[in-house]
């Protein structure tokens, strides 16, 4: 047998992110106007209790708001993974591009001062200038599209994962 939840037990900035998703979908459907739910959110923000927004969505019928279950205890925040890093960062570089990266200003450094000192002529400035041609065509504007087609892909399936398990809260919520 379920235990119901005390109507005084404080509620979650998420529970008030779910409750004004459900009366923005209840002003979508016609039942509420811009006055009542400008009304209602002001209501919803200021909740304190599950009681408090109980009574805000008595006269709708569903979506109501979802609550997560209560923890017994409260556990620590995972600590927050580090942010990958762009694909474009040198960090991510593959070996063929750090080399070209690594020669790129070796040969412009050389090529000047051959010219300078008059040992070659100034056809020499060539080579830097086709060593940066090839490394643009090679890995220039897009070369890590597969990387933001993968990041594009996952972010998907992460909302797809969200819109599922708030769809599960609200089935829940009604007993269904």
């Amino acid at each position: 047998m379920t235990e119901v939840p005390s109507p005084q037990l404080r509620i979650s900035d998420q529970n008030r992110e779910s409750a004004l998703s459900a009366l923005g979908e209840h002003m979508t459907a016609g039942r509420l106007d811009i006055d009542e739910y400008g009304e209602r959110s002001a209501r919803i923000t200021a909740a304190k209790t599950r009681g408090e927004l109980g009574e805000i969505f008595a006269d709708l019928p569903a979506p109501h708001p979802a609550y997560e279950d209560v923890p017994q205890a409260v556990a620590a925040p995972e600590p927050a993974a580090p942010a990958p890093r762009p694909s474009g960062t040198p960090e991510n570089w593959s070996p063929p591009q750090r080399f070209v990266a690594a020669i790129f200003p070796l040969t412009l450094i050389a090529a000047i001062a051959l010219i300078a000192t008059g040992t070659v002529g100034w056809a020499i400035i060539f080579l830097p200038i086709g060593v940066g041609v090839f490394g643009k065509a090679m890995w220039g504007h897009g070369w890590n599209h597969d990387q933001r087609h993968r990041d594009r892909h996952e972010r998907h399936v992460r909302d797809r994962q969200r819109r599922r398990e708030l769809r599960d809260s609200y089935r829940r919520e009604l007993g269904r």
